[in-house]
């Protein structure tokens, strides 16, 4: 079914170009950005690109996947979550290239980030006049969506190996405080106390550090850590997600404002 852009009629909902926020949106979320974490150090490391020239890759990838993402007409499941896991794997070598090679250290790299973050939802909310989580339809909407997706993936990144590192929490600890974390805002979603689309984004972003120290945890033999093969975290983790889009196919979301 193609986008009605005209707006609603009956039997044709508004939908998005996004999937429903289903628990298993959840589930291949933290996949993806684990696969991205595991997949941005294999190709930085493992296959010795560098941080500069790996980010210069996946970026590109990324940006030819979300101009496919943005032409198209309507959602697609397998489309959607590969330009998911192109942001966070470019996230991964972007944040490293910013926190270890230009030296601004995890902490200067979280802030300014989370900057960058906020500074994108500011702006999504001045130009557009709200900020969504389901109603990414149109050019202006979806440019601001991925724009503070690229953001937040990077964010996860040096933020997870700043509580693992830094603060001395190491991957498996840090997972922990993430995941206490993200039961929060799944509580306060439960009861409805804070705006639905506000707890949307804070759950989005703290995916991803979680899902970056369950990444560490597995293919790093440091802070705990298990230094497992990325290659074979890497295929094992891109099984995973295909039959779950295969055995679960996802829906597009419907606008809630329709």
């Amino acid at each position: 079914m193609s986008i009605d852009r005209g707006g609603p009629t009956a039997g044709h909902p508004l939908l998005s170009k996004v999937p429903e926020t289903t628990f298993l949106f959840w589930v291949v979320k933290i996949v993806a950005t684990t696969l991205g974490e595991v997949g941005g150090n294999l190709l930085s490391m493992n296959l010795a690109l560098g941080y500069l020239q790996a980010t210069a890759v996946l970026g590109t990838a990324f940006a030819l996947l979300a101009a496919v993402q943005i032409r198209a007409r309507k959602f697609h499941a397998w489309l959607y979550w590969s330009t998911i896991v192109a942001s966070t794997t470019a996230g991964t070598t972007m944040a490293d290239f910013a926190t270890r090679s230009l030296g601004l250290g995890y902490a200067g790299g979280s802030l300014i980030l989370l900057s960058l973050v906020i500074a994108s939802l500011a702006t999504w909310r001045f130009v557009i006049g709200a900020i969504s989580s389901d109603d990414i339809r149109g050019g202006r909407a979806e440019l601001f969506y991925w724009l503070t997706i690229t953001f937040s993936q990077t964010l996860g990144t040096a933020l997870g190996d700043w509580f693992a590192d830094t603060a001395g929490f190491g991957y498996l600890g840090s997972a922990l405080i993430f995941a206490a974390a993200l039961l929060v805002i799944f509580v306060l979603n439960r009861k409805r106390v804070v705006d639905g689309t506000i707890l949307f984004w804070a759950a989005f972003i703290l995916t991803r550090p979680f899902g970056a120290v369950v990444g560490n945890f597995f293919d790093k033999a440091t802070l705990g850590g298990l230094g497992l093969d990325r290659f074979a975290i890497v295929a094992t983790l891109t099984v995973a997600m295909a039959i779950a889009l295969w055995i679960f196919p996802q829906r597009a979301a419907v606008h809630k404002g329709a």
